[in-house]
C-alpha cells in the first residue's frame, strides 16, 4: 500500500509539475520579460522598412506595437529582430522570437510548421499605370491584347501570373521594383504588375502621377505566426488583432491602415458582431 501511495504521490507531483509548466507558457514569459520580441524585415515598404531617420516603420511594425500595447499598455515595449524571409519560420520554432509579423503568406505547407494568427491583410496583384496612359483601365489593357507590355519583378511564376489577368500581354521581367517602375516611366511598359500593397504605397508616394488600373487577382492571406502548441499565446495574439480591427483599438489600426495603404478600413458595425453573422 505504501508503495502504491508513493507511486500516486509521484504521479500527482508529476501532474502538478506538468500543470505548472503549462501555466508558464509564452504569454507569461513575455509578461515577465516586460517586452515583446518580434521577428520582421527592414526592406519591404509599406510593410517594414527604415524611414529617413533610420527608424523601423511600416504596417507590420504598427501591428507589433498594437500587440505590445495589449500586453503592457505601452506600444513601445517591443524589441524587433530584423531577419531574412527564410529565417521567419526557424526563428519562431527555436524561440528566437515570440512572434513573426513580416508580410507572411499563409499556406497549408507553412501551417504544418507554425501556428498562423487570424489574417490582418489580403494581398493581391494589381496594375500600376501612368496617369496619362492611353489605356483607361484594366478592361482597355485586356482588350489591347498583345499590343500591351507589362513590367514585373523577375521570378519563375512572373509570366504565368501576369497572363492570368492579361493572357496576350507581352511580359518584361526586371531585377528590382525600381526597374519595373522605370519601365513604365520610360514608356517601355504600359503598366507594372505588382503587389496591391506596394501599388497603393507607390500611388501614395507619387500623388497624381500614376493610377490603379482597377483590377486585382492572385489573392494571398497575410498573418503573423507563432510557435505551435501554445493555445493561450495564440489566443492572446488573436484577441489583440481582432480588437484592433473591430474593437477598442480600431482608431489606432485605422490610422495605420490609412498611413500605409492610403485607404480607410471599414468601420466596425455596432450591434450584433459581424463575425457571428
Amino acid at each position: 500500500m505504501r508503495t502504491a501511495a508513493l507511486a500516486l504521490g509521484v504521479f500527482a507531483f508529476g501532474l502538478g509539475a506538468a500543470g505548472s509548466a503549462k501555466a508558464e507558457g509564452k504569454l507569461q514569459e513575455v509578461l515577465k520579460r516586460g517586452k515583446l520580441i518580434v521577428g520582421t524585415g527592414s526592406t519591404n515598404p509599406p510593410w517594414e522598412f527604415k524611414d529617413a531617420s533610420g527608424n523601423l516603420v511600416g504596417y507590420d511594425i504598427d501591428i507589433a506595437r498594437l500587440i505590445a500595447k495589449g500586453l503592457f499598455n505601452d506600444p513601445s515595449k517591443v524589441e524587433f529582430v530584423v531577419q531574412a524571409s527564410d529565417a521567419r519560420i526557424p526563428n519562431i520554432t527555436t524561440d528566437k522570437v515570440d512572434i513573426t509579423c513580416q508580410a507572411m503568406t499563409v499556406t497549408a505547407q507553412r501551417a504544418q510548421q507554425v501556428a498562423f494568427t487570424i489574417p490582418y491583410y489580403r494581398e493581391g496583384v494589381g496594375l500600376l499605370e501612368p496617369k496619362n496612359s492611353k489605356y483607361a483601365d484594366y478592361a482597355a489593357l485586356k482588350a489591347a491584347g498583345s499590343k500591351v507590355t507589362i513590367s514585373v519583378l523577375q521570378n519563375v511564376y512572373a509570366e504565368q501570373m501576369v497572363h492570368q489577368a492579361l493572357p496576350e500581354a507581352k511580359v518584361d521581367q526586371y531585377d528590382s521594383f525600381d526597374l519595373i517602375y522605370q519601365a513604365v516611366n520610360s514608356g517601355r511598359a504600359d503598366a507594372a504588375a505588382t503587389d496591391m500593397s506596394a501599388l497603393r504605397w507607390y500611388l501614395k508616394q507619387n500623388p497624381g502621377k500614376y493610377t490603379d488600373a482597377g483590377y486585382g487577382w492572385n489573392p494571398q492571406t497575410y498573418s503573423c505566426a507563432v510557435k505551435q502548441g501554445d493555445a493561450d499565446w495564440l489566443q492572446y495574439v488573436n484577441t489583440a488583432l481582432r480588437e484592433a480591427m473591430t474593437g477598442v483599438d480600431f482608431e489606432d489600426y485605422k490610422k495605420s491602415f490609412e498611413t500605409w495603404f492610403g485607404e480607410t478600413p471599414p468601420e466596425p458595425k455596432i450591434g450584433f458582431p459581424s463575425e457571428m453573422r
